[in-house]
């Protein structure tokens, strides 16, 4: 008799959907290390996600895995007491990162879906299940539509300057430079204090082979001033109605940088938030400041200081040159055509 063996439902390469768990790449540790941390409940996944298990839009996938699990504990219950169970775990979900509105909106999509399966007298495991794999999918093939219209704005010969990790939207774009026969090179920032730009985006940016080199922090505008540098990409965590760009600390000093050396900077979206009007709709998240004394598990700073940890900060549009979403290039002053008729943008 053939033994059945369960596949995972793959949300993303960093989170897997297994029969009885959510397992998330710990990029805390990567690359020098590929471990998974194994997540039983949607609890163990808002920890993993607020303990920095995984970054950039490696929480929006988590937080559908955390769904998935919080809809199977439910389908436990009596009827009457599922919906509020998932309302619950959306809660805590979202509450884990609240300056990304990615985690928001994908737990509110998988609660209409419940509702939907409530409704029909269905399980919901399996159908927030399906839907979670299909929001991962949807989001990557946004990201490969986001790339293809930032390639356009990359010249041949360009050095490319990232900060932190935009996870698919530099890679998707970075991707469709390289099919266009474009020869580029990319310089990373570390960003501290977790590194992500010297573990995260230059091993992968290397990886696809482009020339890739490493700076801290504090290197951009220097570069720029001598004119190493031609182009500034990054992902946004979040960009408002009003052209700001919410992404992770550090941001917003090198935009201003960009702006005083005519180097154009690009911030990545799939798409401005219609629900957030201006930066002051948008709750700024500030981590533990004992994190910034430390590095890779080992504390840099002397017991006698404290630190401060503003996770993010908000460049202003004046900043920005432009906004690259899954449907075209904007300007920073005009997001409302993002969301008109395809027919009234023609």
């Amino acid at each position: 008799m053939a033994v059945h063996v369960p596949v995972p439902t793959i949300i993303a390469q960093n989170v897997l959907v297994e029969e009885d768990s959510v397992r998330i790449l710990d990029r805390r540790v990567f690359p020098f290390e590929r471990e998974w941390v194994s997540c039983r409940t949607y609890e163990d996944v808002a920890k993993a996600i607020e303990d920095m298990v995984t970054q950039s839009s490696g929480p929006l996938f988590a937080a559908a895995g955390g769904m998935t699990l919080a809809a199977r504990a439910a389908d436990q219950l009596r009827p009457a007491e599922r919906r509020a169970s998932m309302v619950d775990a959306a809660a805590r979900l979202v509450a884990t990162r609240r300056t990304n509105n990615q985690i928001r909106d994908v737990v509110a999509e998988l609660v209409e879906v419940a509702d939907t399966a409530l409704a029909a007298d269905e399980p919901l495991g399996p159908a927030v299940e399906r839907a979670a794999r299909a929001a991962g999918e949807r989001y990557l093939d946004r990201s490969r539509r986001l790339g293809e219209h930032a390639a356009e704005l990359i010249p041949d010969g360009a050095t490319v300057l990232t900060h932190c990790w935009a996870e698919s939207y530099i890679t998707e774009t970075l991707a469709a430079v390289l099919r266009q026969g474009k020869h580029i090179n990319a310089i990373c920032t570390e960003t501290r204090p977790y590194l992500q730009g010297a573990r995260l985006t230059a091993e992968s940016l290397a990886e696809m082979g482009v020339p890739t080199r490493l700076v801290t922090d504090a290197m951009p505008a220097h570069l720029m001033s001598r004119g190493d540098i031609t182009h500034f990409v990054t992902a946004a965590d979040r960009v408002t109605m009003d052209g700001s760009v919410v992404n992770k600390v550090g941001t917003l000093q090198i935009a201003i940088a960009a702006h005083s050396f005519d180097v154009p900077y690009l911030a990545l979206v799939q798409a401005p938030d219609r629900h957030a009007p201006d930066a002051g709709a948008v709750e700024l998240e500030d981590r533990d400041g004992n994190e910034v004394l430390h590095c890779l598990g080992r504390r840099t700073a002397s017991q006698r200081v404290t630190g401060v940890y503003p996770a993010f900060d908000v460049t202003p549009a004046r900043f920005v040159g432009t906004v690259v979403t899954d449907r075209g290039r904007f300007s920073p002053y005009d997001l409302e055509s993002y969301y008109r008729p395809a027919a009234e943008q023609a």
